[in-house]
């Protein structure tokens, strides 16, 4: 079992015990949203509330899976012009004042090759971030990435969606180690409608092909949906909505909505 799987295994039978729902809780940040500084002060807000799944997305001019909040916010990020290299040390910084949660670096490919892939997992490595998040490359296209990430322990986070054909959702769940993130339906971030996605059963396939940590995301923002994970997943992932409420009253708003899913 990979030292992640191992921290949410934990964590998760640590929280039965506690009033919280029985499920961990992911937050998503973007760096240099609203400036650097800033998305760094709520980063360490949400580490001293335990929260204990830190997702911190790099800016990118073209987020293609995120949806409009979370792309504006990128486009006023990029313009700050953050740097790859501020981003990770800074990030090892909060590592090691919080070690008992776990930071997670999601990104696009561009910003990330330009960077250059092994050099990102060697420093991501050297800075305690725990893994890295890539919605758009293919698992089929990483054999390289894939290596570095298992020579240096960090673990390579896959994406599976309604989406994906049977047979490369099962490829995928199988070979999936830390964790896997299931998009809960088709589309991009923070959707408020759409066709409804037959959770339960999609979750139940995913299940079949791997014992690795479960977490669910894309439009999680009511308590009901935290609540109808209870017992299918193990980490529920708040994005766009976290950011629409610290968007509308700051960093206590989004506080209170967290609170308010039974998160912290």
């Amino acid at each position: 079992m990979s030292t992640l799987s191992e921290f949410i295994r934990a964590r998760s039978q640590a929280q039965q015990t506690s009033e919280r729902l029985p499920l961990l809780a992911m937050t998503h940040v973007i760096y240099g949203y609203p400036t650097v500084e800033a998305s760094l002060a709520w980063m360490r807000r949400l580490l001293e509330q335990g929260i204990e799944l830190l997702e911190v997305q790099f800016p990118f001019s073209d987020p293609v899976a995120d949806g409009p909040t979370i792309v504006a916010a990128c486009h006023r990020a990029v313009e700050n012009q953050p740097q790859m290299g501020d981003c990770l040390q800074q990030l090892g910084q909060l590592q090691r004042d919080f070690p008992r949660s776990r930071i997670l670096l999601m990104g696009y490919l561009n910003p990330f090759y330009r960077f250059g892939l092994t050099r990102l997992v060697q420093d991501a490595a050297a800075q305690g971030i725990a893994g890295l998040i890539i919605p758009d490359l293919p698992m089929e296209r990483a054999g390289q990435f894939r290596r570095d990430c298992a020579g240096h322990g960090v673990e390579p986070i896959w994406l599976v969606t309604p989406a994906t054909p049977a047979e490369r959702l099962a490829s995928i769940a199988r070979q999936a180690t830390g964790m896997l993130y299931c998009v809960s339906r088709s589309g991009v971030t923070g959707q408020k409608d759409g066709a409804q996605q037959a959770l339960a059963e999609y979750l139940s396939t995913i299940r079949q092909h791997t014992d690795a940590p479960l977490a669910v995301g894309f439009g999680i923002r009511r308590r009901e949906q935290v609540e109808a994970l209870v017992g299918q997943a193990d980490i529920a992932i708040v994005g766009s909505a976290l950011l629409e409420a610290y968007n509308a009253g700051g960093q206590e708003a989004g506080l209170a909505l967290l609170a308010s899913l039974g998160m912290i």
